[in-house]
């Protein structure tokens, strides 16, 4: 028996914004290009490649939230929803390509210094910090909901943070005329977006692992089904997400062959495993004996693991 069921998934919409932050971001990309050869800025040169990763990613984030709107079917039974998992995981991959290539371009700019040409560039910077300022403004409420979202956030973001640098290196070298300055800033860039980006992988990682989702106690969650009136013991316990704040559950509890109602007794699991862990989308079966999947190890804290009984849960 099962319960908890509301198999349709809401879909992210942010299409709008989306599209707008791409519209930006991709006019000026080029501006920004013919700005760095012409004006010989190795930083503003890499900041257009970081801004070219965030075209990338906006319009990656875009396609996948259209394709994760799709029904689900007879062969993708959960639907497309992670489509945006996956997007999200290679914008992360992309940063890392981005970060690598800026750090290297930096060190062939560091052995040898070229002039740059300080006033077009504090102009260019100036206003690709505008675009990266309007784009983190439309993306900013979906950044929270949605690691595809937030993938292309942290990618605006991070080409603002750039922008900044490129105009702070820009006044340093028109004031003291340390050109090498270019390829600090440069380097700077590169170091701070590979943290981040390591943890917009990790976490897009978790979940086509389908590791328990963040935020998630699986010990808090075994408590609180043990403590429902009639439950000895719970097993085969598994949280995961299809896609970014969607979690979903399976257990399996061993009740009081007493228990007068066993739909009751449902009603009481999907409640309490709502108001207090915030999962709807839960999968129950009821038993008044362990079944045979009941002893299946699965690893320390697992969920196949022997089943816990509330003797256990109030050792």
């Amino acid at each position: 028996m099962s319960a908890g069921h509301d198999h349709a998934l809401p879909a992210t919409t942010k299409e709008r914004s989306l599209r707008w932050a791409l519209g930006l971001t991709s006019a000026f990309l080029i501006a920004e290009v013919v700005g760095g050869v012409v004006l010989n800025s190795l930083a503003l040169l890499s900041d257009a490649a970081h801004m070219f990763t965030d075209v990338a990613a906006l319009a990656i984030a875009l396609a996948a939230i259209r394709i994760a709107r799709r029904p689900a079917d007879q062969r993708r039974t959960f639907g497309y929803h992670r489509f945006e998992i996956l997007a999200a995981a290679f914008n992360a991959l992309l940063l890392f390509g981005v970060a690598g290539y800026i750090l290297f371009e930096a060190w062939q700019r560091w052995r040898q210094p070229e002039e740059v040409q300080t006033s077009g560039v504090l102009v260019v910077a100036a206003l690709g910090l505008v675009v990266n300022l309007a784009s983190m403004w439309m993306l900013r409420s979906g950044k929270d909901a949605s690691l595809n979202v937030k993938g292309a956030y942290l990618e605006v973001w991070s080409d603002m943070l750039g922008s900044i640098g490129v105009i702070a290196g820009a006044i340093v070298i028109r004031i003291t005329g340390w050109n090498w300055v270019d390829s600090v800033i440069a380097v700077a860039i590169g170091l701070w977006v590979l943290p981040r980006t390591w943890v917009l992988l990790k976490d897009t990682l978790n979940i086509l692992l389908e590791g328990v989702p963040e935020g998630i106690d699986m010990a808090a969650v075994r408590q609180s089904l043990l403590g429902l009136p009639g439950v000895l013991g719970v097993h085969d316990l598994h949280v995961w997400a299809v896609t970014s704040g969607r979690p979903s559950l399976t257990v399996h509890l061993v009740h009081a062959p007493d228990v007068a109602t066993p739909t009751e007794l449902l009603e009481r699991a999907r409640a309490v495993l709502a108001a207090e862990h915030h999962i709807t989308h839960t999968t129950v079966q009821l038993e008044t004996q362990p079944c045979a999947q009941a002893g299946v190890a699965v690893g320390p804290g697992g969920s196949g693991d022997e089943p816990a009984s509330r003797e256990d849960a109030h050792a």
